[in-house]
């Protein structure tokens, strides 16, 4: 069974995924059918994870918006033609790069072990 630790490297490594194609920008995001499953994809990792991540962690990072990236991967997978890709684009543009900060100092001060 998965801890939370490798729950948050699950989802840091999403972020990186992710992070790969945020770089060829918006444009390509519109236009590359592939680029958007990949960040749906990864998006949906990244909420699953948070999701299995025990209370505890939730209630002790309260800065990290846990129940919008659990909505998130919940629209995703169950609302799936309701999906709004200027929205995607939005969250992955301004909300990642916090996210990625977050959780890696989360995981720092879990530590090694």
């Amino acid at each position: 069974m998965r801890d939370d630790r490798e729950r948050l490297k699950d989802i840091l490594e999403a972020v990186e995924l992710i992070e790969k194609y945020v770089a060829k920008g918006r444009a390509a995001f519109e236009q590359d059918e592939l680029i958007q499953i990949w960040f749906l994809r990864h998006l949906q990792i990244i909420g699953e994870a948070s999701r299995a991540l025990s209370t505890n962690i939730r209630e002790t990072q309260p800065e990290v918006p846990w129940a919008k990236i659990i909505g998130m991967r919940n629209i995703l997978v169950h609302n799936y033609f309701e999906i709004d890709l200027p929205v995607v684009w939005n969250a992955v543009e301004r909300e990642l790069p916090e996210l990625k900060r977050q959780i890696t100092s989360i995981i720092k001060e879990l530590g090694e072990g």
